[in-house]
């Protein structure tokens, strides 16, 4: 689906919960109720973005295991429509930043307004108090700007005027950026990248997938029809379950030589955020899968996507991708 196409900025209203009730157990759901639910969200983004089902299961493995999410590419392939289609599945509060020049960190976060009536300040919380946050080409503001985010991800909250206020639950960045134009857009710094569990490509769609597009926007836009599939009540619980995924010794030990193989053969290797993500991502990848523990495959598969953004070569004929499909074929699973 084309980032042309109906600009709407849909918000699903729910009342967000508050930091008191995110500090209370949460009763996770079944590991079927799970898989399904993840099935749901696939096939009901589905009938918005054709073609890319990897990208879109990379997607929602993302959102299960707490992550967010970087899509990269040219205009127009469909990045801005994947985010809407994702965030209108599941009944939660959607919000929508778009990134200029101009914008400013405060019009992100949140500032403090003057109240005539009270004489009081009061808060007044920025686009970032949503439960899946659409950050469109993000590469678009400048550092200042993109570094408001820094805290959101990395922490769900915000510090605004010295104080500090947690972020509703679930909380999910899906940033765009666009991949030309460099000298009118900045490039990420590289500890917001590290915060981004996964960084997407769509590409262009096959010629089959491209005239099946085009015979659905004919009419009403199906994003406009789409409906949820799933609550955010129901996405806390169901992010509860994939942290129960059993990963085993072996396997973190995997992990581990694979972060440790980029460090040794890359200018700056995957750091430990990156390895958890890529636990974290693994474990959503195997509930999908319909399994309580992690495999080695399940690693594999979320491997390239969760480290190579992190990975930085000094050698221009080797990039991040090829670090990590180098670590892949020569780290041992068994070690």
């Amino acid at each position: 689906m084309t980032d042309a196409d109906p600009p709407t900025d849909t918000v699903l209203e729910t009342t967000p919960i508050d930091a008191d009730e995110q500090t209370e157990a949460i009763d996770p759901l079944p590991l079927a109720r799970v898989e399904s639910i993840g099935t749901d969200i696939e096939a009901n983004v589905a009938r918005v973005i054709v073609g890319h089902e990897s990208v879109i299961e990379h997607v929602i493995t993302s959102l299960l295991g707490r992550g967010h999410v970087l899509l990269d590419d040219v205009p127009g392939v469909g990045k801005t429509m994947l985010a809407r289609s994702i965030a209108t599945s599941v009944d939660c509060t959607f919000r929508r930043i778009q990134f200029t020049p101009d914008l400013l960190p405060t019009d992100v976060t949140g500032v403090n307004v003057f109240n005539q009536q009270t004489r009081e300040f009061e808060f007044q919380p920025g686009p970032i108090f949503g439960n899946i946050v659409l950050g469109d080409e993000i590469n678009r503001a400048p550092p200042k700007t993109q570094s408001a985010l820094l805290e959101a991800m990395e922490e769900q909250q915000v510090t605004a005027d010295g104080e500090t206020r947690s972020l509703p639950s679930p909380f999910t960045v899906i940033a765009t950026q666009n991949a030309i134009e460099p000298n009118r857009t900045y490039d990420l710094p590289f500890a917001e990248l590290d915060r981004f569990m996964k960084k997407l490509h769509l590409g262009y769609p096959d010629p089959e997938d491209e005239a099946e597009l085009l015979g659905r926007t004919v009419g009403t836009h199906p994003i406009e029809e789409l409906e949820s599939v799933t609550d955010r009540e129901t996405l806390v619980r169901a992010r509860e379950t994939v942290s129960r995924v059993e990963v085993a010794e072996p396997v973190r030990a995997y992990v581990t030589r694979l972060a440790g193989y980029t460090r040794e053969n890359a200018h700056i290797g995957a750091s430990p955020r990156g390895a958890i993500a890529l636990l974290r991502a693994a474990q959503a990848r195997a509930v999908i899968n319909g399994r309580d523990y992690v495999t080695p495959d399940d690693v594999q598969a979320e491997a390239a996507v969760v480290l190579s953004h992190r990975v930085k070569t000094n050698d221009r004929t080797r990039d991040g991708q090829a670090i990590v499909a180098d670590a892949l074929e020569q780290v041992p699973v068994d070690g």
